[in-house]
């Protein structure tokens, strides 16, 4: 993986990761990362050498047809630049790898040891009892207290089995990066992707972290389709039909409406954030 010149010297470089497979759900986070890289023309820096990484039985190679040549292409990690007026962000989107994580993951924090970014931040999405007609939960932590409390997350707590999201997040917290994770909560019973919802509701916690405004483009009428198709295919099942409005009576009754303290304290961190950046 050759060094790329075009991550040096980068405008308020922040960071944005998703892997498809086990850590996206719906394929709600790497839609995030496709929707960035379409809408704002991202510019292709590397592409990690899949031979170490892949298991091409699992990932398999693609063969495409581009104005009548045939083409393979390879199950590879991407880094890309979109370069917005604001901040320019490095995107990076692929499968999950099968092998050698260690050595996957010390690629990329070199990659990140040239970038230098104020953030790295990366998104997942898991399936959940979420039901499809509610907005997306998407719950989100940070590396150090004091990042949480400026941005209104959690320490992470969890214990258990971790994907590369996991790995990746701790490895860039023992480097030295400020890191944030986002997770989607995806309907376990529309699990198919693409959930245009999930990613949705990632992009919108995505624009808060990094205090930035950020293009949704046709997202928006493509979650109403969405959510308008789950409604026919759940219509079309009595049971599913009863499974899904037993968990929106439950999700309707653990969501308060917020307290004035808590749209204080969010409007507190707006500004903190917004001093941050003037300054």
């Amino acid at each position: 993986m050759a060094e790329a010149r075009g991550l040096r010297g980068l405008r308020n470089p922040a960071v944005i990761a998703a892997f498809g497979g086990w850590n996206d759900a719906g394929e709600a986070a790497s839609g995030v990362i496709d929707h960035l890289v379409d809408h704002y023309k991202a510019d292709l820096e590397f592409a990690i050498d899949p031979e170490d990484f892949y298991d091409f039985q699992v990932n398999r190679p693609t063969s495409r047809l581009v104005d009548g040549i045939r083409t393979i292409e390879w199950p590879t990690t991407e880094v890309l630049v979109a370069h917005l007026p604001e901040r320019d962000l490095v995107l990076i989107g692929g499968p999950e790898p099968n092998f050698h994580w260690q050595d996957y993951v010390s690629r990329l924090l070199s990659m990140l040891r040239s970038v230098q970014p104020e953030v790295v931040v990366l998104l997942g999405a898991l399936l959940t009892d979420a039901p499809h007609s509610r907005p997306v939960p998407v719950s989100g932590t940070a590396s150090s207290q004091g990042l949480a409390d400026e941005l209104g997350l959690e320490l992470s707590d969890y214990e258990g089995p971790t994907g590369i999201v996991g790995v990746l997040s701790y490895e860039c917290d023992r480097a030295g990066f400020p890191v944030v994770s986002l997770w989607a909560s995806v309907p376990h019973y529309v699990a198919e992707p693409p959930n245009p919802k999930a990613t949705l509701a990632l992009l919108v916690r995505l624009e808060d972290v990094l205090n930035l405004p950020l293009d949704p483009g046709d997202l928006a009428t493509e979650s109403a389709q969405w959510v308008e198709q789950v409604d026919e295919l759940v219509a079309d099942d009595p049971d599913i039909a009863n499974y899904v409005s037993a968990l929106e009576e439950r999700r309707d009754e653990a969501t308060p409406a917020p307290s004035g303290d808590v749209i204080a304290a969010e409007f507190e961190r707006y500004l903190r954030r917004r001093d941050r950046r003037r300054g």
